[in-house]
């Protein structure tokens, strides 16, 4: 598998509390030639992407400690990070969920289990939204 021009170089985080899924985000990422960052939970999210200022989060839903819709929020609040594009991952495809993710600043929603296509191509929508806004 080769690397994809349009998302290669991206860094890309995703904060997950299963290790099936972030490994597998992670395996799909780095062939796509992307940079990626993992997070077991928010805690561990927000301890890390001072230090990788990554360019996509992507961020479970139902987490201990500290939930997606909490770490979303606080994301959004940095202002060293509110324009970081954050996409909710869930295994429920809710109006209600949709909805609580727009109103904490998420960007997008992404229903788990995903598939290598369409996590690439979320991917690919923001890595060209903010080659447009760098233009």
């Amino acid at each position: 598998m080769t690397a994809n021009p349009d998302i290669a170089g991206l860094k890309v985080m995703v904060i997950d509390d299963s290790s099936t899924i972030r490994r597998s985000a992670e395996i799909f990422l780095v062939q796509a030639g992307c940079q990626v960052i993992l997070a077991e939970d928010g805690f561990d999210a927000l301890a890390k992407i001072n230090d990788h200022q990554p360019d996509l989060i992507f961020c479970d839903i139902l987490m201990p400690r500290l939930d997606g819709y909490q770490t979303c929020a606080l994301i959004k609040k940095s202002p060293r990070f509110n324009e970081t594009p954050v996409v909710m991952l869930s295994s429920k495809d809710g109006l209600f969920d949709r909805a609580r993710g727009r109103m904490v600043g998420s960007d997008e929603y992404l229903t788990k289990p995903f598939t290598k296509d369409s996590l690439l191509r979320t991917v690919g929508q923001h890595a060209r939204r903010r080659d447009e806004h760098a233009r």
